[in-house]
C-alpha cells in the first residue's frame, strides 16, 4: 500500500459495504509518495519517489489519498503520549521525537515498554524505539529494528554496532557527501572512523571535516530543545498539468485562495501572525521564482494573506505555464505581542489571479 494523490483516490464503497481501492498503476499526475508499506518498499518503493515511477516498480500496491487532517490528529496524540511519560522532548517530525530518559531508573527495555504501551495506548499504532547516550546514536538505533522494534546502545558499542553501518545512515551526509566519501573508497561509518581529522578537513572543509571526525566516533553534544521558534510557514501544491496565467486563471485563483487560507489556519492553530508573506512559482522549465512583501500590521487573516499574495504577483512575468504554486510567511512573531491587527473582506478583486 501507498499513499500518494489527491482525495480521487478515496476507496469506494460497494453495496455490499466492502471497499474498492485504486490501484497505483492507475496514477496519473505528478504527485510523490507521502509514504509506503514495508511490503512496498521492498519493490524498491519510497516516500518522496514520484507516484508514476512507483507505479512501474510496484503496479499493484493499492492507492491510499493523503489526509493531513488525520495525519496531524495522530501526530498529537503520538506526542502527548510519549510527553506522558517524558515531559523532556523535542519535536522533529510529524511521527518522530527525542525524549530524554536520563533521569528514568529503569533499565532501556523498561523505558521502551513504557513508551511504546503509552503510543499504543493513544493511537493504536506500533512505534520503534531507540535508546542511546546522545541523538545522534538514538536516531541510528531506532531505524535499526523497524517496525516496532527496540534497541539500545552504548557508546561502547560503537564498534560493532555503527561502524558497520552505510555512512548516509547520519544525518547530515546526504548524497553529495556520499558520492565524495564513495569515490574515496568510504561507504561505511567506520571507514570515515578511521581517517584523521586532518585529511577530512582536507577533502572536505575545516567544519564539515571535523563533524564527520566526531559522528563517525558516535560523539554528539547537541542538547534535547523542548521549544524552537519557526522560522516561516508555507503551503504549496504541484499541479496535474501546467496552468496558464491566462487561460487557466480561474483555476489558479482558486488554488491561491485556498492555500492562503490553509497557511492563515495554519498560523492560528499555531499562534503566529506574518509580517511578511510571500509566493512561490515554478515554471515548466523549473525556474523557480520567489516574491515577498512586508505590510504594515502583522496579520494571520486569510483575506490579508490573500490581499499580499496579489501584490507578489504583480512583480511577476508570468509568460510561461505554472507547474507549482505556494504560499509563505515569515517574519513571525506570536500573536499575543502585537496590539492591532485590521480586519478585511475577502477578495478575489486582485491583480494577477
Amino acid at each position: 500500500m501507498v499513499v500518494a494523490g489527491s482525495r480521487t483516490h478515496v476507496p469506494r464503497l460497494n453495496q455490499d459495504g466492502s471497499r474498492v481501492f485504486s490501484r497505483l498503476r492507475d496514477y496519473a499526475g505528478r504527485g510523490v509518495l507521502t509514504t509506503a508499506t514495508y511490503e512496498a518498499r521492498a519493490l524498491g518503493v519510497h516516500s518522496g519517489m514520484p507516484a508514476m515511477k512507483a507505479a512501474r516498480l510496484a503496479p499493484d500496491a493499492l492507492l491510499l489519498p493523503v489526509n493531513f487532517e488525520l495525519y496531524r490528529r495522530f501526530s498529537r496524540l503520538f506526542k502527548d503520549a510519549v510527553r506522558s511519560v517524558s515531559p523532556i522532548v523535542e519535536d522533529i517530525g510529524i511521527d518522530e521525537v527525542y525524549a530524554g530518559v536520563s533521569a528514568f531508573v529503569e533499565d532501556s527495555e523498561e523505558i521502551a515498554s513504557r513508551l511504546k504501551t503509552a503510543v499504543l495506548a493513544a493511537t493504536g499504532l506500533t512505534c520503534s524505539v531507540g535508546i542511546a547516550p546522545n541523538k545522534l546514536l538514538a536516531k541510528l538505533c531506532s531505524d535499526m529494528q523497524k517496525p516496532n522494534g527496540v534497541t539500545a546502545i552504548t557508546m561502547d558499542d560503537v564498534p560493532s554496532r555503527v561502524w558497520s553501518l552505510p555512512a548516509s545512515r547520519i544525518n547530515g551526509i546526504g548524497p553529495k557527501a556520499s558520492q565524495k566519501l564513495a569515490s574515496l573508497g568510504i561507504t561505511t561509518i567506520g571507514e570515515i572512523a578511521t581517517q584523521t581529522e586532518a585529511w577530512l578537513a582536507e577533502n572536505f572543509g575545516i567544519r564539515y571535516g571535523a563533524w564527520l571526525h566526531r559522528v563517525s566516533r558516535g560523539l554528539d553534544d547537541r542538547p534535547i530543545v523542548t521549544h524552537s521558534e519557526p522560522v516561516s510557514i508555507s503551503r504549496e501544491t504541484t499541479f496535474d498539468r501546467n496552468l496558464h496565467a491566462k487561460r487557466d486563471r480561474e483555476e489558479l485563483s482558486i488554488t491561491l485562495t485556498r492555500l492562503c487560507e490553509q497557511l492563515s489556519a495554519d498560523l492560528q492553530r499555531k499562534g503566529y501572525v506574518a509580517r511578511t508573506i510571500g509566493i512561490k512559482l515554478r515554471f515548466d522549465d523549473f525556474k523557480t521564482v520567489t516574491r515577498d512583501v512586508t505590510i504594515p500590521n502583522p496579520t494571520s487573516e486569510a483575506a490579508a494573506v490573500r490581499r499580499a499574495t496579489g501584490k507578489c504577483l504583480q512583480r511577476v512575468e508570468l509568460s510561461r505555464t505554472i507547474r507549482l504554486l505556494g504560499v509563505r510567511a515569515s517574519a513571525l512573531q506570536p500573536t499575543g505581542t502585537i496590539l492591532f491587527q485590521a480586519s478585511e473582506q475577502m477578495t478575489l478583486d486582485l491583480d494577477g489571479f
